[in-house]
């Protein structure tokens, strides 16, 4: 990990007209950093994605991803990063190589490399047989594997991932944790957001909090159990006052009889 950050967040201020959703937000994130980005409904976290992914153009505070202004420069930051949205509209008229295909020129990918990479990472996800068939007849689980291919067709510095694994198999959920470690050994910087916290707490070496609009907690797993509570999913229930579940349950439970 170097000393320079990749994405830097200054001051970041989000207002949907007078409501605010994002507040004084700062962050610097590294390379090689996966960062698990939770929080619960309403926090701030797909805003944050859609203002770091050029999604959101307006907001105040600064933006700066690999020394660029996201103010300035969108579209050269654009090239730099892989996103899978967490609800994506895919063209599934299309065949997995079709829509792969296009994505990829649209990052300015040249063939041959862009068919010959389309091809292995559909085999790699199980879809080697499925590449020239219409994405209409796909499972989520088969749509999802595609937008997972989309998300690095480029190869990209920084990966942002919203509930990625949404549909995925067993089997497909192991490849996909297995990848973002291994991903982030090569230098890519991981943007993980999530409600899985059991994946979060195996995957990130940093996990944010998010809040209201405020990062409430920021550090690794370890320190974050060593001032909280056993699991992410109690830290995360008890700096949220979500300790309360129990009773609601309860509740619940009551009003079945």
């Amino acid at each position: 990990m170097t000393d320079q950050p990749i994405i830097q967040i200054k001051n970041l201020n989000k207002f949907y007209d007078t409501k605010q959703v994002l507040k004084n937000l700062s962050l610097d994130i590294y390379p090689g950093q996966v960062i698990g980005y939770i929080g619960p409904n309403g926090a701030g976290k797909s805003t944050t994605v859609k203002i770091l992914t050029g999604l959101l153009p307006e907001f105040q505070g600064e933006v700066i991803i690999d020394g660029m202004s996201m103010t300035e420069n969108p579209q050269e930051i654009k090239k730099l990063i892989g996103y899978v949205p967490e609800n994506a509209e895919i063209y599934d008229v299309l065949t997995p190589m079709e829509y792969l295909d296009f994505i990829g020129k649209l990052y300015g990918m040249e063939e041959p490399i862009l068919s010959e990479r389309i091809e292995k990472l559909l085999t790699a996800f199980g879809l080697g047989t499925n590449i020239n068939d219409r994405m209409d007849t796909f499972s989520k689980g088969m749509k999802q594997k595609v937008l997972l291919t989309a998300g690095i067709i480029n190869n990209p510095k920084i990966l942002i991932l919203d509930e990625p694994l949404s549909g995925l198999d067993a089997n497909a959920v192991i490849l996909v944790k297995e990848l973002i470690i291994r991903l982030s050994k090569e230098g890519k910087t991981i943007f993980y957001c999530s409600h899985m916290m059991d994946v979060v707490e195996k995957v990130s070496d940093r996990i944010l909090l998010i809040n209201k609009g405020e990062i409430i907690a920021d550090g690794t797993f370890e320190s974050l159990k060593q001032n909280h509570s056993d699991t992410l999913e109690q830290i995360f229930s008890k700096l949220t006052g979500r300790e309360e579940s129990g009773v609601e349950t309860d509740a619940i439970i009551n009003a079945l009889d």
